[in-house]
């Protein structure tokens, strides 16, 4: 019995597998997505700092950030995507028609983001490398797993949220896909440390988990965390947010059948 339920949460998970492939294998834009505007930003940027004359050391810290950056948000682009796409298609009731539950998608559309955000990751790792002489991948294998474990939660908290305002607000959860992510990288200090920012901004930088994966990257190059136990609270913010959006999306599901949003927003 165990068995042929694991079976098939299997299948359901790899059916928005298989559709988020298939809508990104599609979709033109999903390369820029993933090789052009990634580049574009990290060699802007990176070019920058060579004019601005940093040092190796500040270079370091800038590029760390440009990457997580852009590693999170094709990650949560994915997952931001899986009901907006639905929305444009006016097929989102066709979805729920069929015996999922959220767990199914959000799995699936992460999963494509992650192999994603991975190829953006090491992409702008070899550039860094090649043009920057900087090596952005640290010696230690489970380090860089346990930052992009973290990255990638910290993408998955932006898609769920895109979700559950779908469900409310429908169309207009479109904007939410972009500007949350760039209000995140405001705070938590992706091209600077966040002890510069005022001290009422410093507090919020403290309930971002990222804000805690950063300064784990970055202490392997020598920059000592703000911090104590930055793993630990990094982690336990991801759980907690977690956990609160997946009930809210939950709620915000049985909402939307209750009063017909999920027909209104289909044909």
């Amino acid at each position: 019995m165990y068995s042929l339920i694991s079976a098939e949460e299997l299948i359901k998970i790899k059916a928005f597998v298989f559709k988020n492939w298939i809508m990104a294998k599609r979709n033109i834009f999903a390369i820029f997505e993933i090789i052009f505007w990634p580049l574009i930003s990290f060699l802007s940027v990176g070019l920058l700092s060579n004019f601005a004359g940093f040092s190796s050391y500040m270079k370091g810290f800038i590029l760390i950030g440009v990457v997580a950056m852009s590693a999170i948000q094709v990650c949560q682009l994915d997952m931001a995507y899986v009901l907006l796409y639905d929305i444009w298609g006016k097929s989102l009731k066709h979805n729920f028609i069929a015996p999922i539950k959220p767990r199914h998608f959000l799995m699936g559309s992460m999963i494509i983001g992650i192999v994603r955000g991975i190829s953006v990751f090491f992409i702008l790792a070899f550039f860094s490398y090649t043009i920057f002489n900087f090596n952005i991948i640290v010696p230690n294998i489970i380090s860089n797993i346990i930052f992009l474990v973290g990255i990638f939660l910290n993408a998955a908290i932006i898609g769920i949220l895109v979700s559950i305002l779908v469900l409310i607000v429908g169309y207009r959860a479109e904007v939410a896909a972009w500007s949350i992510v760039s209000l995140m990288f405001l705070i938590c200090g992706i091209y600077y440390p966040i002890h510069i920012l005022p001290c009422w901004v410093q507090v919020l930088a403290k309930l971002f988990p990222l804000t805690y994966f950063l300064e784990y990257y970055r202490s392997f190059y020598g920059f000592k965390p703000t911090y104590a136990n930055i793993l630990l609270k990094g982690y336990v913010l991801l759980f907690i947010y977690l956990s609160i959006e997946l009930y809210l999306l939950d709620k915000a599901l049985k909402r939307a059948r209750i009063k017909g949003i999920l027909l209104k927003l289909s044909e």
